[in-house]
């Protein structure tokens, strides 16, 4: 990306500079993986490093990013852009249901694509846990031309569409532009008017080998009322399990049956209710005076129009914008000249909406984040505040399992490492995660584990046990001393998931002369709950449409 396409002379008068400037940002950064150094920034972007430097500050005050040393690194919270995209189309959570229960009975990958200029890009994909598995990220754009939804949607081409994907074609042949897949092997054809002519006829069409050796695919549209395509599902497997023929003989009816579900589905959805969004107008204007001439205030602000659409608010006319976003009509008007010119919002008269374009700001690579990953960052700040170390354990059986893990710079310091197995019974994360566990489960497990004392300390009795967590659960954390290790003190909370289930506990564990049992519950206690407050909101922003794995 040079610098001339972040200035953009061709954009509009009204078009608001340090906005532009902003996503380019983002949009390298997601091209980068997440994750990319400061100069590199400016180097890619042909940019001053100082105005690297004020988006970098200003997206980090937003939450969107972290700056740690020289680099910049996409946060969860960036997500919040792409999530009110797919709120406002509704598609994963109306049809991602189907799509799931396809993929159990098909034991395959099975994604939602929508149509992307002439691309297309992925809002839902549920994939099969093997050593040998097809996948795609949400927000992820692949060329039509090498995809089996592609053919489908191009049915519904312009001749103005077909031009520019020829412009693109010639003036990148080999589809480096598409990140997602690899380069296009030189001289394969993959026929996409001839292949567009057969989907139209059928109904359905296939990928054979054209994003990869190996990969076939079979997609078939869903329609609204109107017969308009709204999306397309595919179905995605390897050679080594299908040949295109057999997806076309074996899946295809299945997969019809799907989509008619599906289209049913969309017919009878009732009307989303509409969910406003935050005012900004007042955040940013405190930011600005925190922050100084390091906050770009109208970055900050031209983000927040992305923000107010979602469920119920799929097209919105200006009013409702810069009302939603408390920002005056003259200031959403700019941005939404800007976000249009960008191709991240489409005006549909009065009314605009929000374009599959805003998944390609952080969602690729932030989809893929596991709940360690998450966690590490907050981890790492909960050591420097209380300068002990810290975890994140999930329940693994009658254990515990060390899935990530911050160690202090002391001396003397507790040395686990991770993927360590601890019994649960026997530790603080272990009883904030039995204590999470729905009452009839927490007695089966208690009643079958072995409780063998480890130390002089160790409660092993079922009957204490049981009521320390029952206690556990009322109080929300768990201490315990020396149970598991002579000197070894560590307090506990649990990490929820969207729908309050305990999925992680959170840990401070340190030697008993560092603090007394009260200095851990006055001190440690307060920024623990900070930290795993913290956790939950990026694992709730990140697992709304994500499925976020545990480890």
């Amino acid at each position: 990306m040079s610098a001339a396409t972040i200035t953009d002379s061709a954009a509009p008068a009204e078009a608001v500079g340090p906005l532009i400037r902003g996503l380019a940002t983002l949009r390298l950064l997601t091209d980068a993986g997440g994750r990319q150094s400061l100069g590199d920034l400016a180097r890619a972007s042909g940019l001053a490093r100082s105005t690297v430097d004020r988006v970098a500050t200003t997206l980090e005050r937003m939450g969107y990013l972290r700056l740690g040393g020289r680099y910049a690194v996409l946060t969860p919270r960036l997500m919040e852009l792409g999530n009110s995209y797919l709120a406002a189309i509704r598609l994963p959570e109306l049809l991602g249901p189907h799509a799931e229960r396809l993929a159990d009975l098909l034991d395959e990958s099975v994604s939602i694509a929508v149509p992307d200029r002439d691309g297309v890009r992925f809002v839902h994909q549920t994939t099969r846990r093997r050593a040998l598995s097809v996948t795609f990220r949400i927000g992820d754009l692949l060329p039509a031309e090498r995809t089996a939804p592609g053919p489908l949607f191009a049915a519904d081409w312009s001749e103005e569409d077909w031009r520019r994907w020829r412009e693109r074609r010639a003036a990148d042949p080999e589809g480096f532009t598409f990140r997602a897949v690899p380069p296009r092997t030189p001289g394969r054809g993959e026929h996409l008017e001839d292949r567009t002519a057969e989907a139209r006829r059928r109904g359905w069409a296939l990928d054979d080998q054209f994003i990869e050796p190996g990969l076939v695919a079979l997609a078939v549209p869903v329609r609204d009322l109107t017969g308009r395509q709204v999306c397309a599902v595919s179905v995605v497997s390897h050679t080594s399990r299908h040949t295109a023929e057999s997806l076309r003989e074996e899946i295809l009816p299945r997969l019809r049956e799907t989509v008619a579900i599906m289209e049913h589905e969309l017919a009878q959805a009732p009307s989303a209710r509409p969910q406003a969004a935050a005012g900004i107008a007042d955040w940013t204007a405190g930011a600005k005076q925190e922050r100084g001439p390091e906050f770009v205030e109208s970055l900050a602000r031209g983000l927040s129009v992305l923000t107010a659409f979602g469920e119920g608010r799929a097209e919105l006319p200006l009013s409702a914008i810069a009302e939603a976003t408390g920002l005056p009509r003259a200031t959403a008007r700019r941005a939404l000249i800007t976000l249009e010119h960008l191709g991240y919002i489409a005006a549909q008269g009065a009314s605009f909406r929000p374009t599959p374009q805003v998944l390609a700001l952080g969602y690729p690579p932030l989809s893929r984040l596991t709940l360690a990953q998450i966690a590490q960052p907050h981890l790492a700040d909960l050591v420097d505040e209380v300068s002990d170390s810290a975890s994140l354990a999930v329940l693994t059986g009658d254990d515990i399992q060390y899935t990530a893990r911050v160690a202090s710079g002391r001396i003397m310091s507790v040395d686990i490492t991770v993927g360590t197995r601890l019994p649960a019974y026997a530790t603080a994360m272990g009883r904030v995660l039995l204590a999470g566990l729905p009452a009839e489960e927490r007695s089966a497990r208690l009643a079958h584990a072995a409780l063998q004392p480890l130390t002089r300390h160790t409660v092993t009795s079922r009957a204490e046990l049981a009521s320390l967590l029952e206690r556990v659960g009322r109080e929300g954390h768990a201490l315990v001393d020396e149970e598991l290790e002579e000197g070894l003190r560590s307090i506990g909370v649990p990490v929820h998931d969207r729908d309050g289930q305990v999925v992680a506990a959170v840990n401070v564990a340190l030697h008993t002369g560092r603090r007394t049992t009260a200095e851990c519950r006055t001190v440690v206690l307060p920024a623990l709950r900070t930290a795993a407050a913290r956790i939950e909101a990026d694992l709730h922003t990140a697992g709304r449409y994500a499925r976020i794995p545990a480890v």
